[in-house]
């Protein structure tokens, strides 16, 4: 079986994160959406209210499992025998970013591969930073997020 992560904050989950999970089922036979949990850091939305959201966005969907998890995405990798990590890229900006976490892990276990999955170009600009300026700004934030999903504190 190929398993794999899928980690963020998902404070909240957006259409893009959505598009990218739904691309990866393509390619994986399970995937876990790992919400990180940084004791030291508050987030936004509570976390059970972002675990609940994910869950309703994929309540149809056997092939994928949320998660919450603290400390390193490898550690939670291993414990759940995946050999993967997703990770949704938007610009170029992501990608460089992105890959210097990838090959840090790879140093840390080289049997984990981190896997890049384009957005859609009109995802491009939406991000949960953006998501939660506009939300407390009292902004319609249904055109970025998951059908279903009403945002509350």
């Amino acid at each position: 079986m190929k398993r794999a992560v899928f980690p963020g904050s998902f404070d909240p989950i957006t259409i893009g994160h959505k598009y990218i999970a739904d691309k990866a089922l393509k390619i994986f036979d399970e995937i876990i959406i790992a919400i990180g949990y940084n004791s030291q850091k508050k987030g936004f939305f509570p976390i059970d209210k972002r675990l609940e959201w994910i869950k309703q966005t994929f309540k149809n969907n056997k092939k994928i499992k949320v998660d919450l998890y603290e400390g390193l995405t490898i550690d939670f990798c291993k414990k759940n025998n995946a050999n993967f990590i997703i990770r949704g890229l938007r610009t170029s900006a992501d990608f460089e970013y992105e890959r210097m976490i990838a090959q840090n892990n790879k140093l840390i276990d080289n049997n984990i591969e981190t896997i890049f999955i384009l957005t859609k170009p009109e995802f491009t600009a939406i991000n949960s930073t953006i998501i939660r300026d506009i939300y407390q700004h009292k902004g319609e934030t249904y055109k970025f997020i998951p059908k279903g999903i009403i945002l509350k504190k």
